[in-house]
């Protein structure tokens, strides 16, 4: 990792820490890391470990995989950072419930990753979660009064019997 990628991540830690309202102070004691080698980590004058990311993003309730990525341990993901963030800055949820919530999400993406046709798109995704209260009822017809049958003065094809070979029916 050079010296501008290092600052780099110095710079988003700052920002995410600042976001969040949090001194450095507050930062390095809920990370377990010392206030000096925080600092020293925003700067960009050292790189910090995966378990010190993983320290970090935990205490800014942000995810360690942005951190990862920001510090070039992995790539970035197409269109997971966002949803696993969110969970993550979410204070109602707990770790373990973040943690099943990010599982899921992530199975969904396989899955539909795995068989496109499953996931719905544009107008029916969005026809699926429509509230069932707001879907209109199909009109009712009015009953009709029973109509008396009508007598017949012809012959129809059901009043004949056929006869049998041989003469009689």
């Amino acid at each position: 990792m050079g010296t501008n990628a290092v600052r780099h991540l110095g710079d988003y830690i700052r920002d995410q820490r600042r976001d969040s309202n949090v001194s450095l102070r507050q930062l390095a004691k809920l990370a377990g890391v010392s206030n000096p080698y925080l600092s020293q980590i925003e700067r960009g004058l050292r790189k910090p470990s995966a378990e010190i990311l993983q320290q970090i993003a935990k205490a800014l309730r942000i995810s360690a995989e942005a951190l990862y990525v920001q510090a070039g341990i992995l790539e970035q993901r197409e269109g997971s950072g966002a949803v696993s963030d969110a969970v993550h800055a979410d204070e109602l949820l707990n770790d373990r419930q973040k943690q099943v919530l990010l599982e899921i999400y992530d199975s969904f993406r396989k899955e539909n990753a795995a068989n496109p046709v499953a996931a719905p798109s544009g107008e029916a995704a969005r026809g699926a979660t429509e509230p069932l209260a707001t879907k209109k009822a199909p009109a009712k017809r009015p009953a009709k009064a029973a109509a008396k049958p009508k007598p017949r003065t012809t012959a129809t094809p059901d009043d004949i019997t056929p006869s049998a070979p041989g003469g009689t029916p």
